[in-house]
């Protein structure tokens, strides 16, 4: 063994050029520069709009304008309709988390367990509702399961002569259904990569030493599991509380209030808006999330869980034997129910005049054509793209060089830089929206950011900074750190190594990373419909307001193209980038 193999992967210092940059006190100038302002940046996008939070809730005044300081925005909060606002997020969160997480698990547990037939095709199929906006999927599934002209509903009624409708999407069931169909795929992705990573001896040694496989599964399986599951609970319900389109569009018709659509309508539904109410609300809720996650903390506090043994092996997988067909044809409803039906539903609504009467007489193309003629429309897909293309580019590369500073240095300040990065993650796009409303409006006069397009970009970077921070430290912990010694042996800078080594090494990540920063971008609406304003609406923006103006038709039609425009972006995702599904 040579003296390199046996030495440990030392952080190196960036900064350095073989040594010879000029070092002053120990210390280098250049390296603990690029720390403060990185910490300046991640600040203004984290803590100054969080902090603001605070100030507007304690200001009696809209933002901008002149008021005083008071508590009357936390008294408004605690009423007896406030606790029921907060009883029907934090049930129907768990309501949708919980099943959520059984069935992704179990789906995880087909792809990446057993032999049943496709399972790259399967997985490709499963998480395809996670790239599909919320939005539109909820627009579909009010026309699909609508009590009166529903689709299915109508079907329903065909079939059997009935008169009762047998879905009412316009319910506490319709706010859960819907929330599931996207929470399910979200959590598989973040399971089934610890399925594969299982040592598979792990559980023969307990089959061999008497435990049944339910025995198995639930000690050993579920146990080494343990980290993936309750990251993934508290991730999914902390999603479940900052939902904004599920409850508004099926709550809202059903008298159903969760906080997300109480401060919706605190801001945009009065006569006049109550900022502080709003703020002071969004603040606790804020608080509520960050007990959640030292909850996390501590359940898992202590505790060591290894899921890969230092040996090579060969993952195994279950024979499931006639089985395996249940097993796919479960994958393929999720599919069907989840995917196939909304566009399915959008594709028939985009040539009838009128949403449920669907006979030949009402076939039109009038809906096409009043899309492409809509100039509404087509400034907010210029700007949806715009936006799309440099914020997730500037997100990716602030997560890079986050990634890089946080995993590959010994830089004072690190830990400091990983909390600021991930602390949106813990922050709903409603309650971050709201902090960045004031948080622009007291911005100097000299910095015109408050009313533009820019509004939405910084809060689209902040949103999408903990994505990119966590796809790239992935990628940079997978290379030695002998490929940057040879760079700054060679004379190369630490941002030239940064740029030609590690960022070309892990570009194949930074590509993933960008796509689905792309897709957070087009898919945001809970802090763009607070944030937007006349000339810089953003797709999804125009989409809620022509589904509130009873354009649905129209809608359909954007929702198809939108559709088409998701399909071949994570088709680019999956061949052309190579990022492609690993399978057994």
């Amino acid at each position: 063994m040579t003296v390199a193999a046996e030495r440990s992967p030392a952080r190196f210092k960036p900064g350095a050029r073989g040594g010879a940059r000029e070092v002053l006190g120990g210390r280098n100038i250049g390296g603990h520069a690029g720390v403060l302002a990185l910490i300046a940046i991640l600040a203004f996008l984290t803590v100054y709009p969080v902090s603001m939070l605070l100030y507007g809730s304690l200001h009696s005044t809209p933002p901008g304008t002149a008021g005083q300081f008071n508590l009357h925005g936390y008294r408004a909060i605690f009423t007896a309709e406030n606790f029921t606002v907060l009883s029907n997020t934090v049930v129907i969160s768990l309501a949708k988390t919980i099943p959520s997480l059984l069935t992704a698990i179990l789906l995880a547990w087909i792809v990446a367990r057993t032999d049943t037939p496709a399972r790259r095709l399967l997985e490709v199929l499963i998480t395809l509702p996670f790239f599909i906006p919320p939005l539109l999927t909820a627009m579909a599934w009010g026309m699909l399961g609508n009590p009166q002209v529903g689709a299915l509903n109508l079907l329903w009624k065909w079939l059997t002569g009935s008169d009762t409708a047998v879905i009412n999407v316009y319910s506490w069931g319709g706010v859960v259904w819907h929330m599931m169909q996207y929470s399910t795929p979200f959590l598989f992705l973040l399971i089934v990569d610890a399925f594969r990573a299982m040592d598979p001896s792990l559980e023969e040694s307990s089959r061999m030493c008497g435990a049944s496989r339910w025995q198995t599964f639930r000690k050993i399986t579920l146990a080494l599991m343990l980290p993936a599951i309750t990251s993934s609970f508290l991730l999914s319900f902390i999603r479940g509380i900052e939902s904004f389109e599920s409850p508004l569009f099926f709550g809202t018709p059903a008298g159903i209030t969760v906080f997300t659509t109480e401060l919706y309508n605190a801001i945009n539904h009065r006569a006049d808006p109550d900022y502080q109410y709003a703020t002071a609300l969004s603040f606790a809720v804020l608080g509520v999330m960050l007990l959640l996650v030292a909850w996390q903390w501590r359940a898992l506090h202590g505790r060591s869980f290894h899921t890969v043994t230092g040996k090579g092996y060969t993952p195994d997988v279950t024979r499931l034997g006639p089985w395996r067909w249940v097993t796919f044809a479960f994958c393929m409803l999720f599919f069907v129910v989840a995917v196939a039906l909304p566009v399915g539903q959008l594709l028939l609504g985009s040539f009838f005049r009128f949403f449920g009467f669907y006979t030949w007489d009402m076939l039109t193309l009038e809906n096409y054509t009043k899309v492409f003629q809509n100039g509404e429309l087509r400034r907010a897909v210029w700007n949806t793209f715009e936006l799309g293309l440099l914020g997730s580019t500037a997100t990716m590369v602030l997560g890079g060089i986050v990634a890089y500073v946080t995993v590959r240095t010994e830089w004072r300040g690190r830990r400091l830089i990983d909390v600021l990065a991930w602390l949106p993650w813990m922050t709903p796009g409603m309650v971050l929206g709201i902090g960045f409303l004031w948080a622009f409006a007291m911005l100097p006069g000299f910095v015109p950011i408050y009313g533009t397009i820019w509004a939405l970009m910084l809060a689209y970077i902040a949103l999408g900074t903990p994505v990119a921070v966590r796809v790239m430290s992935a990628a940079y912990q997978r290379l030695s750190t002998d490929l940057e010694e040879c760079s700054r042996v060679h004379g190369a800078s630490w941002w030239q190594t940064l740029w030609r080594i590690m960022i070309a090494l892990a570009w194949p990540s930074f590509a993933v990373g960008w796509i689905l920063t792309f897709f957070s971008i087009m898919r945001e609406l809970s802090a763009s419909v607070l944030l937007f304003s006349a000339g810089s609406e953003v797709l999804s923006v125009v989409l809620l307001k022509m589904w509130m103006n009873g354009e649905a038709e129209q809608v359909s039609v954007v929702g198809l193209m939108t559709m088409l425009l998701v399909i071949f972006f994570r088709w680019l995702q999956l061949r052309v980038i190579g990022a492609r599904i690993s399978t057994l």
